[in-house]
């Protein structure tokens, strides 16, 4: 089980030293396996300071300090995933999934509010929360210049298996994972989507109760994506809960029991796929013959759409909300209409919004919330 309640933090960039881990962050040495380094972010919510160059009125270059306002990456989040979930974090680029994955990692710590994986807090217990995760970030983590096996075998001795059972491991995961052909070549001669399979069971090799996949499918082609969502539904099935973030609506439509949208630091939408979608009612398509009819059909559907209509001349297209239930409108509504007020249409339908849509509506908080 993941619990997040109401967890804030406040990044100040550039009070960190270079290589340093940040104060409370996990050690270097103790990151979940498969995990990146943990990055230079403070801990708390003190202000950086940077310097400027300025010139005097001879010309001289004297530096002077200016303090840089801390960034709010979280305002509060809420969230709980049920142990064999698969939970999608979605959100804009800076809203702050990245982050989310951190302090649940125990890489950096929240301000205020608390945070438990399995069971345990994260603040509290880190030791026991990094020993019941795993953690695949954005970048791969294995070593190019080792095989896939290699890379297994010793990752399995630092988890202390022993040789024999680094060995059976080693290869238990690469056959699961359709690696067992290239086992035996160097990591570098692979390609992007094998590595990152590689990635993604270097952090199984001790199988974790709790996986984080940060981004797990970024510049995949889609075989690779398919062969990674068959995966994490797989572990998924097994009892690992798993809670990734991704920037790809259709994997999260395709793989998640639930979806948490987050904007600016804050939960603006959670739920089930089906349950988002179902949220903002149904849509209405119209294309039409000619775009310059596209005005006019926007004021003949006036009254029955519920949100302002999106037009994309380029596509003759019109696209608006409209209501659901007993008070939906029909598609012969919409044709009767559109031919009384002698609109030529092409296609007309009434639809289910996507997960596109969703995410769209439901990511304009940073607008409310300045940081």
């Amino acid at each position: 089980m993941i619990a997040i309640e109401a967890v804030g933090l406040r990044k100040s960039f550039g009070a960190g030293r270079a290589g340093a881990a940040p104060s409370g962050a996990a050690p270097s040495g103790a990151a979940p396996s498969g995990a990146a380094p943990a990055s230079v972010v403070p801990a708390t919510a003190e202000t950086a300071t940077t310097e400027a160059a300025g010139k005097t009125a001879g010309g001289a270059k004297r530096a002077r300090k200016r303090r840089a306002e801390p960034v709010r990456a979280l305002r509060g989040v809420d969230l709980s995933v049920p142990r064999g979930g698969v939970c999608a974090l979605l959100g804009p680029n800076g809203a702050g999934k990245t982050t989310v994955v951190r302090v649940l990692a125990t890489l950096i710590r929240p301000d205020a509010g608390t945070a438990r994986v399995a069971g345990h807090d994260v603040l509290r217990e880190p030791g026991l929360v990094r020993a019941a995760i795993g953690l695949a970030g954005q970048h791969a983590a294995v070593d190019d210049d080792l095989t896939g096996r290699e890379n297994l075998f010793i990752l399995g001795l630092m988890h202390h298996l022993g040789r024999r059972g680094a060995r059976t491991r080693a290869a238990e995961l690469l056959d699961r994972f359709g690696l067992a052909d290239a086992a035996d070549r160097l990591v570098k001669t692979w390609s992007g989507g094998m590595r990152r399979r590689l990635d993604l069971i270097a952090s199984l090799v001790v199988a974790p109760p709790v996986l984080f996949l940060d981004e797990p499918t970024t510049g995949l082609d889609p075989r690779s994506r398919a062969d990674i969502w068959a995966a994490v539904r797989a572990l998924a099935a097994d009892g690992t809960t798993v809670l990734l973030t991704t920037q790809y609506l259709e994997e999260a439509d395709r793989i998640a029991d639930q979806i948490v949208i987050i904007d600016a630091g804050l939960v603006t939408a959670q739920g089930s796929p089906d349950e988002l979608k179902d949220s903002l009612g149904s849509r209405v398509d119209v294309v039409l013959a000619d775009a310059t009819g596209l005005d006019a059909a926007e004021a003949v559907l006036a009254d029955i759409v519920t949100g302002p209509p999106r037009l994309d001349p380029g596509e003759r297209r019109l696209t608006a909300p409209v209501a659901a239930g007993a008070g939906a409108v029909t598609l012969p509504e919409l044709v009767r209409r559109l031919d009384a007020a002698g609109i030529a249409a092409e296609d007309v339908r009434v639809r289910r919004p996507t997960l596109d849509e969703v995410f769209l509506d439901r990511t304009r908080a940073a607008e409310r919330y300045p940081a």
